[in-house]
């Protein structure tokens, strides 16, 4: 059963190292181009969404990673791998700053592992496939769909408040209330400004019975008792694993807020998130911002 924890910074908390990333999906809403690619590795200017959430998740000092995965993703794993003959070609024709970036990007060898989640049963299942990955250790989930920018990475914030807090976190943004039956939403406790502690979660509520507008995204921070709620099978909304079911769970025995980050969110999982993305990474770019900014207005 899940351990008690006293809420407050005085409380001692195990470091963040791990990082779960559920990455089974089909892709369905982005067919035919995921027929044979795995829909994480389609590119937002020219790295792939998994290399954007692995990014993310380093620069808050996680070291460890596990890719729930399926049939057909061997591509993302093999994107983590070294490529020899690429980079002796790269070395050949003095293409330094290439092999450069690529370096940069490498992961320590041992720090990836992956498990197969058969059976499409929700995020819940995704998560409890990971168990023995998770162990006794406190985890970050990312969802490589939602695609964050942020000046400071949105695990980091995550991780941040993780440590403020002692207990479970995740990263949460208002939504029209009209869209709260598409996501986990928060019943809320105290609104504190950046951050807001929960009394309850529900997963996507009929509009008229939805305790907030507040939601959740694709950031968590959660503490491994969440495993053996998980572990339970209770299906919930869309008769899925529902990970929001489970986290509620937790609350009467952990701290649980919700965090006010600060950045923007690309619903990758959509066309349109996904195109918006494309122009605001290249935005970003001060290799492509301006030649980005001249075609623009051709388009408008």
């Amino acid at each position: 059963m899940p351990r008690h924890f006293r809420e407050g910074p005085a409380h001692v908390t195990k470091p963040l190292k791990k990082a779960v990333l559920p990455v089974a999906g089909l892709g369905t809403r982005f067919l035919p181009a995921t027929k044979a690619l795995a829909k994480e590795m389609l590119p937002v200017v020219d790295r792939p969404l998994i290399q954007y959430a692995v990014d993310e998740a380093r620069a808050a000092g996680i070291e460890q990673f596990c890719f729930v995965t399926g049939r057909g993703k061997t591509a993302i794993v093999e994107h983590f791998d070294v490529a020899y003959e690429l980079e002796r070609t790269l070395k050949e024709r003095g293409k330094d700053k290439e092999l450069a970036e690529m370096h940069a990007q490498a992961v320590e060898p041992g720090s990836i592992s992956t498990v197969r989640q058969q059976v499409p049963m929700g995020l819940g299942h995704a998560i409890w496939c990971a168990r023995t990955f998770i162990g006794d250790d406190p985890f970050a989930i990312l969802l490589p769909d939602d695609l964050m920018q942020c000046e400071v990475s949105c695990t980091k914030q995550l991780a941040d408040a993780y440590r403020e807090t002692g207990g479970n976190v995740v990263a949460i943004e208002e939504v029209p209330m009209e869209r709260v039956n598409k996501y986990g939403v928060l019943d809320i406790r105290e609104d504190k400004g950046r951050l807001v502690s929960i009394k309850g979660l529900v997963e996507k509520p009929p509009i008229d019975k939805a305790p907030s507008n507040l939601t959740i995204i694709g950031r968590y921070v959660l503490m491994p008792e969440v495993v053996p709620f998980l572990a339970m099978m209770e299906k919930g909304a869309g008769g899925e694993v529902q990970l929001t079911d489970a986290m509620a769970k937790l609350i009467p025995t952990q701290p649980f807020h919700g965090l006010r980050y600060e950045g923007r969110r690309f619903d990758c999982g959509d066309k349109i998130g996904y195109l918006e993305a494309q122009i605001a990474f290249a935005l970003a770019r001060p290799d492509l911002a301006d030649a980005v900014r001249k075609f623009l207005p051709r388009y408008v």
